[in-house]
Order: structure tokens, then sequence, then C-alpha cells
């Protein structure tokens, strides 16, 4: 929200340097995103954008309320307004008002006659211009100084477009509203509405219509002040998609007791523009008031919230600054809640309503004692051990889809091959090793073993359960079976080789290849991302040998090339021998593109064209 600095000092003349401001802002209260400079000599002003969370909308969302709080944070004497505001002398009114939705808290109407439209004085054009506003005509711009000066939204109809009364309802489904902004909107039943006898008005909360727009011929005029259920405000505006300040300040929530000033305010800024216009009574319709809200909290409990030892006078001026109404028993304090402050409900909001004005910097930074003594998450322990021993036997890890076509849980709103949750590990496994299998003889891998760990839902019980095998047998249990008979025959079979029956130590196989100068070869595991074959033929004198051709593939393939060219394919014809070799590229950091692989194969023709007794088929 953009805070004027001159308009402040209307409230707070004592009011420090911006710079002072801005400080007492960031470590108090709330963030200061910029502070911009306008106006030179004597209309130099400062406007700061603060960014106020959910919890203080209630009440800060206003000039006056800023400068309350900043004068209450500061100590600084807060001039009020109220008494000097000039009222109006009312007479009988006709105006009738009927609220038929619970959705609208209190309405408050009073009409108005005898008022000229036109240009607003200088000072409320400067003051609206410097907080980014457009100046309209007095009236307008007298509903919105009251908004931005006060934090409750109101409105002005041209009381000679209203036929009988004002009638607050639900909206009729399909009914139709032009907004000032001349958008043709469809409601729905859901959304509150101001309307006449005839038609919608106003859409509660959120934006005028043009059927009772102010003109510069208006001479009559209904003002309104209202309160509107939040929730209701926004469900609107969200659907509408309309993003207004009235609708930002009372979808936050609003205090019903607001209205009656701004009320005040707000006529008594109409006599100042139109001293000749004729005021009658008002008409405020209120069908449940606010409540009035106790809070108790006692001196030691704020200190060992804030881990600060606050004082009973400490606490008693923090309350006085703020206005409280309190009586205290020894240090237990027992306040009447603002009527603005919704922030305040439990004992800890008062200890952090204290701790912020007295200073969070204040705070000793001190780190708890805390005896801990980490707990072992025992199916995480089974799970992780039960991984780590099938990786250790050679098997790689799947995950398998959990929806299925057929089960015993069933879920809602699922397509129709996947309306139900697993009951086993073995299904999903069997199809894994099946596409798997597709892919084996490409990269020479004869034996796939694989293994899932995963949840399996049946009736009336959810288990993890370990399954594991390869093309030949998968067998299936439960992790607590798995973990305590892992050297039982069935697992035994499916890992190919003898395991130790102990949870702590694991069989440690040996998946190294043993090179014949006596090294070993370090294991390497497969690239997640996939391959690209390509086949190439060629004919060679016969007898000449194809280790050769061989040698030119691996020299030229570049480090792509993960496996060993072979021959896949050989035959003679006309002394003459032709052989076909596979050659598999794959990446471990990335997919490959073709472009890629067949500038490779363009670089091995080229080599292979150099031999003049070679010729590619």
């Amino acid at each position: 929200m953009k805070i004027s600095y001159n308009w402040l000092k209307w409230y707070i003349p004592e009011a420090p340097s911006v710079d002072k401001i801005t400080d007492t802002f960031t470590f108090h209260l709330c963030e200061v995103e910029s502070v911009e400079k306008i106006g030179e000599g004597e209309n130099t002003d400062w406007i700061l954008d603060i960014k106020i969370l959910p919890d203080r909308a209630h009440d800060l969302l206003s000039h006056r309320g800023i400068a309350r709080e900043l004068a209450s944070l500061l100590d600084i004497s807060f001039v009020d307004p109220i008494s000097k505001y000039k009222i109006p002398e009312s007479k009988n009114t006709n105006l009738k008002i009927e609220i038929g939705s619970e959705k609208c808290r209190r309405y408050m109407g009073r009409i108005v006659r005898n008022v000229k439209v036109g240009p607003s004085p200088d000072w409320v054009k400067n003051h609206l211009e410097s907080i980014g506003q457009r100046s309209i005509n007095n009236m307008v711009d007298a509903a919105n100084i009251v908004m931005f000066d006060c934090g409750q939204p109101t409105h002005v109809f041209d009381l000679n477009k209203i036929k009988e009364k004002l009638i607050i309802r639900q909206a009729q489904e399909g009914e139709k509203i032009t907004t000032l902004d001349n958008r043709d909107l469809v409601l729905k039943n859901s959304d509150l509405v101001i309307a006449d006898e005839d038609q919608v008005l106003v859409i509660a909360g959120i934006k005028g219509g043009k059927t009772a727009e102010v003109e510069d011929t208006t001479v009559d005029i209904i003002l309104e002040v209202a309160n509107f259920d939040p929730t209701s405000v926004r469900k609107t505006a969200q659907f509408l998609n309309i993003f207004t300040d009235a609708r930002k300040r009372f979808e936050n929530d609003l205090s019903t007791e607001l209205a009656p000033l701004a009320m005040q305010e707000l006529s008594a800024l109409i006599l100042e523009m139109c001293p000749t216009a004729s005021f009658e009574d008002i008409v405020d319709v209120y069908p449940q008031k606010q409540e009035i809200r106790k809070l108790s909290f006692s001196s030691e409990k704020v200190s060992k919230i804030l881990g600060l030892d606050v004082s009973k006078e400490e606490i008693e001026n923090i309350l006085k600054r703020y206005n409280f109404e309190y009586k205290s028993n020894d240090k237990v304090f027992e306040i009447i809640v603002p009527y603005m402050r919704f922030d305040l409900n439990i004992e800890e909001d008062m200890a952090e309503e204290i701790g912020r004005v007295l200073g969070y910097d204040k705070v000793e930074i001190t780190i708890p004692q805390i005896k801990f003594e980490p707990k072992v998450n025992e199916i995480f322990s089974k799970t992780n051990w039960a991984r780590n021993k099938l990786l250790n036997e050679g098997c790689s890890e799947v995950m398998t889809y959990v929806f299925k076509d057929k089960g015993e849980v069933e879920v809602l709103a699922s397509a129709s091959d996947k309306k139900f949750l697993r009951t086993n590990l073995v299904d999903g496994l069997k199809e894994s090793l099946k596409l798997n299998q597709n892919n084996a003889p490409l990269l020479e891998m004869n034996d796939i073993k694989i293994f899932e760990i995963g949840t399996v839902f049946k009736k009336d019980i959810e288990e993890i359960h370990v399954a594991c095998g390869d093309k030949k047998e998968i067998k299936e249990m439960t992790l607590n079976e798995f973990c305590l008979n892992t050297s039982s025959d069935a697992f035994v079979q499916v890992l190919g080789s003898p395991v130790q029956n102990s949870q702590k130590e694991q069989a440690q196989p040996d998946h190294s290849e043993k090179h014949t100068n006596g090294t070993f070869q370090k294991f390497i595991p497969w690239s997640i991302y996939p391959f690209i074959s390509r086949d190439v033929s060629v004919w060679m004198p016969e007898g000449e040998d194809s280790n050769k051709l061989k040698k030119i593939l691996i020299e030229n393939g570049t480090n792509l090339l993960i496996k060993e060219p072979y021959i896949f394919d050989s035959f003679t014809k006309d002394g003459k021998t032709s052989y076909a070799f596979r050659l598999v590229f794959q990446s471990y950091e990335r997919t490959l593109k073709d472009e890629e692989v067949n500038d490779i194969m363009i670089k091995i023709s080229h080599k292979i064209s150099e031999n003049s007794s070679w010729q590619i088929r």
C-alpha cells in the first residue's frame, strides 16, 4: 500500500524523518518496499510503499491506521481529527434499506440533496494523485479519500436513478450488470449485490455499476457505508476477475464498528465541498453487532515465549501507548481487544505484539538445550537395508505403477484402467522385465535381474512388499519376511547366490571381472538415458581380418560408443565377404540427438572409404 508522508503528518505532526519512519516500520511492523520523493519545494512529499500482511490488513490499510500505529511505536502524540469534523444538520428521511442476505453485516445509507458535482479541491487531487489515484469528480473523490484515509470503502449513488429502496440481496442466476469501467458481467446466485426494485446497482464490496453512476448533472445522492462478508467478496471478485482497492479491504475483513466513522468523515467532506447541500438522517441497518472480546495474559508467559524478561511496567507502558482498555492483577492482564484488531486472539498474539514493540533485537540469542536422542525409523531402516542388499546382489531397482485395472481397493475419479490400487508387485515386475528384455540383445545383457520395494493395498491392510526376479522366476514377500528370511531357498534361487541370514552382515558378492593381467575392472552403472543403435555393412576382400574394420569403428566411435561393435551378419560372394557391424551409442549425461550420431557415422564412412579395397554396402 502506498502511504503519503504529508498525509501522515495530518495525524502525527511530530512525525520524524522519512528515514526514521522507514526504519521503524522495518524493525517493528512490516517491510518497506520502496520510498519515492515527489514534488519540489513546499510541495515535496515522500511516498512509502509498504507491504501490509493479511494479519494486520484489518486496521493498517489506511493512513489513519498507519499513523496511529506509528504514533504508538514512537510514543508520540496522535491528533484525532474527529472533533474537527463539521457535523451537518440533518432532516427526516424516507430512505428505505432492506438487507436480504446474512452476507451483509451492516449497511448505512444517507441521502444528500442539492450537491454540485464538479472538480475536487486541489488538496484532494494532490492527496489522491500522490498515491497513484486519479481524480474523477468531487463526489467520487470524497469516497476514495475516505477509503484511503480510514480504511473503510464507501460508495455514492445518484438518488434519482434509484427506484423506491435499496435492497442488499443475492444475485439471481444469470443477472447482468455493466460496471463503471464498462464491463458487461453475468452474475451467479452466490454473488452479493445492491439493487433497487428493478435491477442490480453494485456488486457488493467490489465494483459499482453504470445504472446509478454519479454524473455532472447529478443533484441528489445516496452515501453508502457498508460491511460485507469477506469470504463472499473474495469468491465473487475471483470469479469475475475484478481487483479493486475496496475488494482488498473487504476480503481481509473489516470491523463493522468502522462504518460510523467513515460515514461521519464522508459527510463532513461533502459538506466542505458543497456548503449548500442538505443532509438527511442516517439509516443504519445493523442486524448483529460486533461482540466485545477480552483477552488475558501474564507477564511471566510473555517473558517465557519471547525469551526476554518483560516487566509489568513495560507491558503497561505498551498498553497505554496503544490505548488498550485493561485491568491488571499482580502480573496478569485482561484487555478489551480493540474492535479493529482481529489479529489478537490468544496469549501468544499478545506476546508477539509486545515483542515487536519492544524490538526483537532485544531478545538474546541463545540455543535451547535439547537432549536429542535420534530414533531409528524401523520401516525406513529395513527398506534401506533390503535395497542395499539386493543392489549388492547385482539387481537393479525399478518402480512400477501403483494403479491397476483390478484390485481390492478402488479409487475415485480415475481412468477405467487405473481404478484400483495394486495388490502385488509381481505383475508390475513382469511387465518391466518384458520391456527390458526387448533391449537386452542390443546391450548384450543376457541376464536382467530387477527388484522393487513398494506398498501393496489389500482390502483391510496396506503392506510393504519386496519382489525380485529375472526372466525365469519372480518371488515376492513382505518386507519383514525378507529381512528375517533372506537365506530362504526362494530368494537364494532368485538372487543366484547364497546370502547371510543377518540384518547387520550382508553378503558382498564379487561383480567385477578379472582381466588376464590380474587387475579388476570397476563396475560402471547403466546410463539412465536412451541409446541409439546404427548398423554398417562393408564388403572386404575374402579372407581379410574383420578386426581391422572393428578397430576403425572403435577409434572413430568416440566415447559415446558404449560397447564394442559386434558382427551380427556376414556372408561371402564373388571373392568378397560382407561384414555387418552393430554400433550402440549412449550418453551418461543427456539424451543423444540423431544429428550427433549421424556426424560420427559420416566420419566412420570417410575412414572406411580411405581403404580402396573396401566398399560400404
